[in-house]
């Protein structure tokens, strides 16, 4: 024994979605040892199938855990616990959990993630500024109408890359179990705001219209929008969107020491790489 601690080994759940993707590139830039877990490439991962789970976490000693669809949805919190408690029965000692802001059932996931005994660290993220250009806003922001049932309420927006430098740091460095982050843009704005800064930014011009939860609800479900996936949408704009999370966190200063990236920044980025170019 020389002494030294060997490189963690790192699972990443849901490795090509926008947090994950980031998390396993910034690991793999400092030549660490990453698996990737998803649904669709990688090594085979589905939250559905607990037969999946064990080999990914073989030879792991460290996972980031982004629970697909929602931490809100029915079943889990007890797909979290089951996970964790798995995960250090094999060994994985450091636990870092994508959650979310002002979510009841994200924080029963978080009791249930802590209770297994791991080196935990939780991630509570506000709405990602990227759902803008990666997401289900992106197809509304090329059309040039983006029709949402949010209206005045600010939210302050937090860009992935953020959270993907916090989860490096949680993963990689000493200081940070026990955590929680909150982890939001410097300051609160509306969606319709939001979309006013990447109309400015991409040149365009896009028109925001408020709409009745009721019709936004009708309008998914018309475009064959997934019925859980409608569902977790009208939670997220008519229970989570109610002021609650208006208030910027100190997550991102806290955990790196350096202020939040803030959402015009974001949008002068996307607009560069001409994600929102039309004709």
């Amino acid at each position: 024994m020389n002494g030294h601690t060997p490189n963690p080994a790192t699972l990443v759940l849901g490795g090509t979605g926008k947090t994950g993707r980031r998390v396993a590139q910034r690991l793999t830039g400092l030549d660490l040892p990453v698996r990737i877990g998803t649904r669709s490439g990688g090594v085979p991962f589905d939250w559905e199938d607990t037969a999946t789970w064990e080999p990914t976490l073989e030879g792991m000693t460290a996972a980031y855990i982004s629970y697909y669809p929602d931490l809100a949805a029915p079943g889990a919190v007890e797909a979290i616990a089951s996970f964790s408690e798995l995960a250090v029965d094999r060994g994985v000692r450091r636990l870092v959990l994508l959650s979310g802001r002002g979510e009841v059932e994200a924080q029963a996931c978080e009791k249930a993630l802590t209770d297994s005994g791991a080196d935990t660290t939780i991630l509570r993220a506000s709405w990602f500024a990227q759902n803008f250009s990666e997401g289900y806003l992106l197809d509304p922001i090329l059309a040039g109408q983006v029709y949402l049932p949010a209206g005045d309420i600010p939210e302050p927006f937090v860009d992935v890359e953020d959270i993907a430098d916090v989860a490096l740091a949680a993963l990689t460095q000493p200081g940070h179990t026990g955590e929680i982050y909150e982890l939001t843009g410097p300051r609160a704005i509306t969606f319709a705001e939001a979309v006013g800064t990447i109309a400015t930014a991409a040149g365009r011009t896009i028109d925001y219209i408020q709409v009745p939860a009721e019709d936004f609800a009708e309008g998914l479900a018309a475009e064959q929008v997934p019925a859980d996936v409608v569902e977790l949408l009208m939670y997220l704009f008519t229970t989570v969107l109610d002021g609650r999370n208006a208030e910027p966190g100190d997550g991102v200063r806290r955990a790196l020491g350096r202020a939040p990236r803030d959402f015009a920044e974001y949008a002068s980025a996307a607009a560069a790489t001409g994600i929102w170019n039309v004709g």
